[in-house]
């Protein structure tokens, strides 16, 4: 059976879903699933249907959204591996807790894996759109 991951990147041609480790370990994959943030890696393609996915490609409007601003003002996003599955899981947080603190976003990006920023400039690119977001910017 097909996986999620596949038909969206070779069918659907949305390829900001990207494949790290294809085992749910690193969430270079994730999406949301009618507001949940899973690794599509691990979903059947079957049990998405009639649900509403949003990937990387549904973020941004005309303008991109504060959280893609900030990665890229912040230095948030270095290979690009993991951050769409990184803005998706900051984006699933804030949807939650608008303004969370440090450990907070720690806590929510947890399940994605990132080997070039050691997390510092990911977690400062969530807490300039926090700040951006309250403003109204």
């Amino acid at each position: 059976m097909a996986r999620l991951l596949d038909v969206l990147r070779e069918q659907l041609c949305l390829t900001g879903v990207k494949e790290g480790c294809g085992e749910g370990e690193c969430g270079a994959c994730s999406v949301e699933i009618d507001g949940a943030l899973v690794n599509s890696c691990l979903v059947p393609v079957l049990q998405a249907e009639g649900t509403e996915i949003l990937t990387i490609e549904g973020v941004a409007g005309e303008h991109l959204h504060a959280v893609q601003q900030a990665f890229l003002e912040c230095g948030g996003a270095q290979c690009g591996i993991c951050t769409p599955g990184m803005i998706l899981a900051a984006l699933n947080l804030l949807a939650r807790h608008p303004q969370p603190t440090e450990a907070e976003i720690r806590q929510g990006l947890a399940g994605n894996l990132c080997r070039c920023t050691g997390y510092t400039k990911i977690v400062d690119s969530i807490l300039a759109a926090c700040r951006d977001l309250e403003r109204g910017s």
